[in-house]
């Protein structure tokens, strides 16, 4: 991270001590993750104080919230410019090791949705098992799989 301060300013978020440290920690950690792991490490931050952190985060656009649906929430950085989130992508959670990962060369799919309807976020989470367990599984990679 080049200028952690300038990240949090070009998103309206003053720079203070507590949010550089939990910007830090989302991005050396690299990946989407739980409240619990930033707790642990983040220790000299209370829950409710990196809560709240995130909570800003995500409010000016740093931050995106997904709902892996298995452990819970999990919280990692975006990209996106403005009030735009233009930072959608596809995430997969290992059925194994029970990781997150960010697949960010796969876009979420537009959905049309019936009128009426008005969509403030959408979670497009795959589910199955990663390469590495798969490896540990001695199962065969697929070079392509498509889901209808």
């Amino acid at each position: 991270m080049d200028n952690p301060e300038k990240i949090l300013q070009e998103h309206g978020i003053k720079p203070t001590a507590n949010r550089l440290l939990v910007l830090k920690a989302l991005e050396e950690l690299d990946h989407p993750v739980t409240m619990a792991e930033l707790e642990d490490r983040i220790d000299s931050i209370d829950k409710s104080g990196i809560f709240r952190t995130l909570t800003l985060f995500k409010d000016n656009h740093l931050l995106h919230q997904i709902d892996d649906g298995c452990e819970g929430v999990r919280y990692e950085l975006c990209h996106a410019h403005g009030d735009i989130d233009d930072d959608r992508h596809v995430h997969f959670h290992c059925e194994v090791c029970h990781r997150t990962f960010c697949i960010e060369q796969i876009p979420v799919p537009s959905v049309k949705f019936p009128e009426g309807f008005h969509v403030d976020s959408v979670n497009y989470m795959a589910k199955g098992i990663c390469p590495e367990c798969a490896v540990r599984k001695g199962l065969r990679p697929f070079e392509h799989v498509h889901y209808a």
